[in-house]
């Protein structure tokens, strides 16, 4: 069994300590095979003058070439044949742009395992029927984002006894009706199963404001959740903090924080962050967290505000070994969490547009077209 396949495997999903040397091993095998099997990939990291033999200990990865998210969003690199990739996904391209990243039957059984661990440590699998509420796309031939797909998969953590989408696809596109969804709402609120939302932050909020406008106050059946995720996108200058949401959920829905639960994730790094009960992202085994200084791209300690690296080998089909999102955010010790989980933490604190990332992707994107060696 690949380093990878192990270390998707591991019991714990948060013994990052525990798992430093298998993580380096299956990294370093993951940069082999993308250095063997992709051109571009070989060319961008020799322009870098680094090779996989250069893996040597823990600490190199932080010298791995990272590849800027911007960049998958203007060129298609693959590893793998088409015909070999079982599932192809899109970034949910709000900027008018996508990346789309492959993924091979080993990158996707790595993710069944990642999933099955760290939702089971969240206990949100039941074999109690639900009914769901989706605060995203409803699935459309034509859609492939990774965020539809994410938001359809949590609908599979129970038994599934309805589903209501809040954007609806018509006439070639896609609309919200939070009229339908709220009328959806009182109807499965008075049911005697759980109701579930899932989905953008931004429409679970907007939802929510307009029953409390109306004065509508409900009681959601016990176990009910509220499942988060994909960010507020393109609503950011109306985003609440954490705080008046969870009071408007406790307003409306009578839902406490506790059954709240928040994920955190891109297409280009499949890896799943779900907070733990303190609603802090702690850094599973199958990922590590580089934070960089903005200006020089050199680590940051813990603590320290910048630019958000992520490193993962669950993939192989595309080069996603280690990529430059353009969040801002602070690694902090475990310890300032004292959920109990042992790993560090990731906070986000929003997302940026730098120069020296589009830098970052303008210089690889050169090298694609050969223009460097």
């Amino acid at each position: 069994m690949s380093a990878a396949g192990k270390l998707f495997r591991h019991k714990d999903p948060f013994d990052t300590s525990g798992t430093n040397g298998l993580f380096l091993q299956a990294v370093r095998e993951n940069c082999e095979y993308q250095f063997r099997h992709n051109e571009n990939y070989r060319r961008m990291l020799l322009a870098r003058g680094f090779t996989p033999e250069m893996l040597r200990e823990y600490d190199d990865m932080a010298k791995l070439p990272f590849l800027p998210t911007l960049l998958f969003k203007k060129h298609e690199l693959y590893t793998m044949p088409k015909w070999r990739m079982l599932i192809k996904a899109t970034s949910s391209g709000t900027g008018g742009q996508f990346s789309r990243i492959g993924f091979e039957w080993g990158g996707l059984w790595n993710g069944a395992h990642m999933v099955l661990r760290v939702i089971g440590r969240r206990r949100l699998f039941s074999a109690v029927p639900c009914n769901y509420v989706v605060f995203g796309y409803k699935p459309h031939r034509s859609n492939h984002t990774a965020v539809t797909k994410t938001a359809f998969g949590a609908t599979l953590f129970t038994p599934s006894l309805h589903r209501t989408y809040a954007l609806q696809y018509k006439d070639g596109k896609y609309s919200a009706d939070l009229d339908a969804v709220a009328e959806a709402i009182q109807k499965y609120a008075e049911s005697r199963f759980p109701l579930r939302f899932m989905g953008f932050p931004s429409y679970t909020y907007f939802a929510m404001r307009l029953l409390d406008e109306r004065g509508i106050s409900l009681k959601l059946p016990e176990n009910s959740k509220i499942m988060l995720g994909g960010g507020w996108k393109q609503f950011w200058r109306e985003a609440v903090d954490k705080q008046a949401f969870y009071d408007m959920a406790r307003k409306v829905f009578g839902v406490e924080d506790r059954d709240i639960v928040e994920f955190y994730g891109a297409v280009e790094h499949p890896i799943l962050y779900c907070d733990c009960e303190r609603h802090h992202f702690h850094i599973p085994v199958y990922s590590r967290v580089i934070i960089r200084d903005p200006v020089t791209l050199e680590p940051l300690p813990n603590g320290k505000a910048g630019l958000v690296n992520l490193i993962s080998p669950m993939v192989r089909a595309t080069p996603i070994l280690s990529v430059m999102t353009d969040d801002l955010g602070i690694l902090h010790d475990a310890e300032e969490c004292g959920c109990g989980i042992h790993s560090p933490y990731l906070e986000i604190l929003g997302r940026v547009g730098l120069k020296e990332i589009r830098t970052c992707a303008a210089g690889a994107a050169e090298l694609l077209k050969g223009g460097a060696e």
